[in-house]
């Protein structure tokens, strides 16, 4: 029987194999649906919805896309992504937008409680989206977004900033050469100490206020996920919180400051995330991947360097007097994957979240033209977003041990 990992590599290839893409590409970026940078003519008409976050983005830039207009509730959101991407056309609101015949494709960086439901709008209006994370909130969102992302046969896509990261690019190269061997366990966080700042805008509270850790869990779970290509089956979560009244009243009814999960793959392996909002925390999105033959640890901050350990034959003591194996270890020379042939050449510097922004804006872009799956296809982006929906479950349920089901 085919399990659904292997059943999702076939599917993949399927993908690729219509795409056109080579082998060679493939080894350069495993899973990764990078094509080389497109030939074609076609530009594809863009509306920009969300005047934060959506500034960052470099759409403008990329040689088969024209910024055809820009959205935001407030006008001077809307005033500065016009400026950012030198468009003159502006609407109110999304859904005026989505009226416009021009745009046939949206990013939607809009407060993620109103993902799933912009994505379903912007879908039965007959464009194409790339969606900031999460996916959705609920799980039921997420099966409301498959179904409608397959009857209309339009492209989907989440923006997730881990997946394209300059390390996480690199890892994937390493372990579709087999270099990590089997890998035993990984792990995952993502602290952001302070965000309780965001919670309040103007004396009112925003989307942020007491949002659960692990409803917002795809900067984790991309970096194993992404690699591999497995599921999360299952997970135990727990959470910490200290009765402050900052979270009183919070929409989400969320106790927690911080979450810890602990899930189980499809293949058995054991993955630990965390995900912080407040306490003495050092600000991080990182993963480590453990391997038999070879382990890769990304640095602590932004400025530090990866560490790899490769498996040794010397023998050696610990300082009790223990003999143990000396494993080799050594700092990682990162590649800087924007300078080459995977981005088109206006793309090629550097960008927001490790180097991910040009490489969302192209892998976008380029699926539309090449009428091909992205990388984070509806598939891939349920498989971030579910599993933090149960693990925020599991807290509630004082570290219940649940399943998440699958939305492929």
């Amino acid at each position: 029987m085919t399990n659904p990992t292997t059943k999702h590599f076939l599917k993949r290839r399927e993908f690729l194999s219509k795409a056109g893409l080579s082998a060679a590409a493939l080894s350069v970026a495993p899973r990764f649906a990078f094509a080389a940078p497109s030939v074609q003519d076609r530009k594809v008409r863009i509306g920009i919805v969300g005047g934060r976050f959506g500034l960052g983005f470099y759409f403008h830039e990329h040689p088969n896309c024209i910024v055809e207009a820009v959205s935001d509730l407030l006008p001077d959101r809307r005033a500065a992504l016009m400026k950012t991407y030198k468009c003159s056309k502006s609407y109110e609101s999304l859904d005026k937008l989505l009226r416009d015949p021009k745009v046939e494709a949206v990013f939607l960086a809009t407060p993620a409680p109103d993902h799933a439901k912009h994505v379903l709008a912007s879908l039965k209006a007959g464009k194409h989206v790339l969606c900031a994370v999460p996916a959705a909130l609920t799980l039921e969102d997420c099966a409301k977004l498959r179904d409608e992302v397959k009857r209309s046969g339009l492209t989907y896509m989440m923006a997730e900033t881990s997946t394209y990261r300059q390390s996480t690019i690199s890892v994937k190269k390493m372990y579709k050469e087999g270099k990590f061997g089997t890998l035993f366990s990984a792990a995952a966080e993502y602290n952001h100490p302070g965000l309780e700042v965001l919670y309040f805008e103007n004396g009112k509270p925003t989307w942020r206020h007491g949002l659960p850790p692990m409803l917002y869990p795809t900067h984790c779970t991309a970096f194993l996920i992404a690699v591999t290509g497995e599921r999360l089956t299952h997970v135990s979560g727990m959470g910490w919180g200290d009765d402050s009244p900052v979270l009183k009243g919070n929409p989400y009814k969320n106790p927690f400051w911080n979450e810890t999960a602990f899930f189980k793959t499809n293949r058995g392996t054991p993955f630990r995330v965390e995900v912080n909002w407040r306490g003495a925390l050092r600000n991080a999105e990182r993963g480590e991947w453990r391997g038999e033959k070879m382990s890769f640890y990304m640095p602590q901050n932004e400025t530090g360097e990866s560490t790899i350990v490769r498996v040794a034959d010397k023998l050696g003591r610990d300082d009790g007097g223990f003999q143990n194996k000396e494993n080799i270890v050594e700092a990682f020379k990162q590649p800087l994957w924007w300078e080459t042939d995977l981005l088109p050449a206006p793309l090629r510097h550097n960008s927001g979240h490790g180097g991910s922004h040009t490489f969302i804006t192209h892998e976008f872009i380029d699926a539309i033209v090449k009428n091909r799956q992205p990388e984070v296809n509806i598939h891939e982006a349920l498989a971030y977003t579910a599993p933090g929906i149960v693990a925020h479950e599991s807290a509630l349920k004082n570290g219940e041990y649940l399943k998440i089901p699958s939305f492929d």
